[in-house]
């Protein structure tokens, strides 16, 4: 590992590691999915809950007042975190499929239009492939794709074709939930904005593992999810620049979102509040920005050095690993702390099955993108990801539990010939 980077000293931080499973240390490596919590974010928890648990910005009286300032607190740093020009272009919402979801109605539907296009691209998550096909659908437009090669890169020497002035919407992932490949999301803003598309950038994968700044990027939104950087379930963000929310409809009608209602109509707030109707998530906004402050102190320089070399030490095992494929890119600065494999003659499901009897967590499926399995003619891969708490050695743990799922499934099928 890096210098200057005490791994151990992370996982101190995280109850849950202690836990054992079928008798054995947990080896979790499905932060893709979700990442665990450090006792500082589970303390934020209880101790709004036990302290000033109130409604915001609704109550003139001190808890109510104490709780608005740690959530509003909380939108400052989570701003700061991705260097968003200020609080006020920080929506928060439930995750990046409700983020994704909100650009769909508040946006979309007043932005494209019947032979209108919306381009994404082959390797996207459900969460941004779903939403607009729906949109087309609804709109009369034409949904294009960006295809992936076999090294699983974005083809992007036909991206001027590809865009045309009936361009509205770029959709794509800065970091691949499978493949791990990193995205030239910056060159592809550049090209989009040449045409006069916007674009939207899911950085599920990435705003927790690496330093993102949508100022330098110049994406016109960019969505990711609480849990998935040390935060609880339930809260997600979406960004966007400040002229666009000022000329979108909201989202939900309800309370905390308006400026007047009258019976025959109401005016709205200005923005965040007009995407953030009724009592908002207040207790997980605050647990989110004590993330924040933890990914801080840990450093986002170091925790993506961290991952990389993991990274590399998992590749350089997995290519000793007789009869295992691996999709993505080999190269680790070019790709994310995921990796996924299939196994000859062993399903991914059974690979998980046989770790978790060793007690290591991986995903198995096809992880919310079928288009990109069809892409690779497989049903489903295996998939291990890694964060700033994971070693060398569960690593060695991984390698060990693949090696037992091809004897046991080997020997299945010595038998039954």
């Amino acid at each position: 590992m890096q210098n200057g980077f005490d791994v151990q000293a992370v996982r101190q931080d995280f109850p849950i590691l202690d836990v054992q499973v079928h008798g054995k240390p947990l080896v979790y490596l499905d932060s893709a999915a979700t990442s665990q919590k450090p006792q500082a974010v589970i303390d934020s928890l209880v101790d709004y809950y036990t302290r000033y648990n109130a409604n915001v910005h609704r109550g003139i009286y001190t808890l109510s007042e104490q709780a608005t300032a740690a959530y509003e607190d909380a939108r400052a740093k989570v701003a700061r975190f991705i260097n968003a020009p200020s609080p006020e272009c920080i929506i928060f919402v439930r995750n990046t499929t409700e983020a994704i979801n909100l650009v769909r109605f508040a946006w979309g539907f007043d932005n494209v239009g019947a032979n209108d296009e919306i381009l994404i691209s082959e390797m996207e998550h459900h969460s941004n492939l779903v939403p607009w096909q729906l949109l087309a659908q609804d709109r009369g437009a034409e949904l294009r794709y960006l295809r992936v090669n076999n090294e699983g890169r974005l083809m992007l020497d036909g991206l001027d074709v590809l865009i045309t002035e009936r361009t509205r919407l770029i959709a794509v992932s800065h970091v691949s939930n499978v493949l791990g490949t990193i995205n030239p999301v910056k060159g592809i803003v550049k090209r989009g904005h040449k045409f006069g598309s916007l674009v939207l950038v899911d950085a599920a994968q990435s705003v927790p593992h690496m330093p993102v700044d949508v100022q330098e990027m110049d994406c016109d939104f960019l969505a990711f999810s609480g849990h998935k950087m040390m935060g609880p379930t339930g809260v997600g963000v979406l960004y966007a620049k400040p002229h666009l929310l000022e000329a979108m409809r909201p989202f939900m009608g309800g309370g905390s979102m308006i400026r007047k209602v009258m019976l025959s109509e109401s005016t709205w707030a200005d923005a965040p509040q007009k995407f953030e109707a009724g009592t908002p998530n207040i207790a997980d906004v605050i647990a989110l920005g004590a993330a924040v402050d933890y990914l801080n102190e840990l450093g986002m320089d170091d925790v993506r050095e961290h991952e990389l070399s993991l990274t590399q030490y998992a590749l350089d095992a997995l290519r000793e690993v007789t009869g295992l494929r691996m999709f993505g890119p080999w190269e680790p600065q070019t790709r994310g702390g995921v990796v996924s494999f299939v196994l000859d003659g062993v399903h991914p499901h059974d690979i998980a099955q046989i770790l978790d009897s060793e007690a290591i967590a991986i995903r198995a499926g096809h992880h919310c993108c079928q288009p990109l399995m069809r892409r690779y003619n497989v049903a489903a891969t295996a998939r291990a990801s890694f964060y700033a708490y994971n070693t060398e050695e569960e690593v060695d743990a991984l390698i060990d539990g693949i090696h037992k799922a091809q004897r046991v499934f080997g020997h299945a099928v010595e038998r039954s010939l």
